[in-house]
């Protein structure tokens, strides 16, 4: 089959698209062939060497396709059913899987970190990773949901307990995170105060439900969330940008407030005043990808239409390293699609 495979780390250039051979089916796992595979920012940092990525890797999380065969042991399956992937690779057996915490397992890794994922044309995955999507559901649009979806929800639900009335400020509105956010912060009534660095953004952000758009380059976003709130700041921060936003994101909390954060792509070194954490009694959260359960209940407001992924760009497989230094770019609305 054809892939693409780092052998070394680096910039665009190290992505391989070459023949390897197709994988072998495992009795307990389903083999997939993959029609689109989503673009992460976890992708750019495994190519550039994010530890535990051993060499060669296929990279990619974030898997739709169809079913090509299935396993001995695997029921309730058929080839040719149309499916998606849960991104996340777990044990399935630690007190923590068996919890429905797979999240915490010592094990959990998303596709195309320290396992292979799916920037080839066949994977081979444990059956508990596939999930039947509807017909009017396309691969592209599928393939756009799990990651960010699932993490958004786990940011906002799970560990921001966000409620109807409270006001939610989410930083990168162009993001796969940021979208998600959006949508799922106004399913749950909030107000929504968004950023992003273009007016083109903003606008888009606003067809996605978002109250207010904050310009991050010409505005101040601690000033913007002031004037918004009647000086009184936000109940909860979706945080994801790191070292350039994280002053703001902090000072834009109102007293008890929550920032919850999941990523760092601007830098990891982010400081905080100790006082004013302690005197404003603010609660900062660690949030890491999503559990099962949660990736099913975000799925069952995506089958039904109360949320919606959205895809800036696809390219071919084969023209993965234009791909990469688009989604470097930052330039994108939506997710940067692959096509085998």
């Amino acid at each position: 089959m054809k892939a693409v495979r780092i052998h070394e780390f680096g910039g665009p250039e190290v992505l391989r698209y070459e023949d390897i051979p197709d994988p072998k089916l495992r009795q307990d796992h389903v083999l997939i062939r993959v029609k689109a595979c989503a673009l992460n920012h976890i992708d750019l940092w495994a190519r550039k060497g994010l530890p535990g990525v051993n060499l060669p890797r296929i990279l990619g999380a974030d898997i739709a396709g169809e079913i090509a065969e299935v396993g001995d042991y695997v029921t309730g399956f058929k080839p040719g059913q149309r499916v998606l992937l849960a991104p996340m690779h777990f044990c399935n057996h630690c007190t923590k899987c068996v919890a429905g915490l797979q999240n915490q397992c010592v094990e959990f890794t998303v596709f195309g970190h320290r396992v292979d994922g799916g920037n080839c044309e066949l994977i081979s995955v444990p059956a508990v990773n596939v999930i039947p999507i509807p017909d009017n559901l396309n691969f592209d649009h599928a393939a756009s949901v799990p990651l960010v979806f699932t993490t958004a929800w786990h940011m906002l639900v799970e560990r921001g307990r966000v409620r109807p009335g409270q006001t939610v400020l989410v930083l990168g509105a162009g993001s796969g995170v940021g979208i998600a956010a959006i949508q799922i912060a106004k399913l749950f009534q909030a107000c929504v105060i968004t950023t992003a660095g273009t007016e083109a953004k903003l606008e888009k952000a606003l067809t996605l439900g978002a109250d207010h758009g904050i310009n991050h380059y010409q505005q101040k976003i601690s000033e913007e969330v002031r004037k918004l709130t009647n000086k009184e700041g936000v109940d909860i921060v979706i945080e994801h940008v790191g070292v350039a936003t994280w002053g703001e994101s902090v000072k834009s909390l109102k007293p008890g407030g929550t920032l919850v954060t999941c990523g760092a792509t601007t830098g990891f070194e982010a400081n905080i005043d100790l006082r004013f954490l302690f005197s404003r009694q603010l609660s900062l959260l660690g949030s890491y990808m999503g559990t099962m359960s949660e990736l099913h209940e975000v799925l069952g407001h995506i089958f039904a239409g109360r949320l919606k992924p959205v895809v800036d760009r696809v390219f071919p497989l084969k023209e993965i390293r234009a791909a990469h230094e688009y989604l470097e770019k930052s330039q994108m609305f939506g997710k940067v699609v692959l096509n085998p």
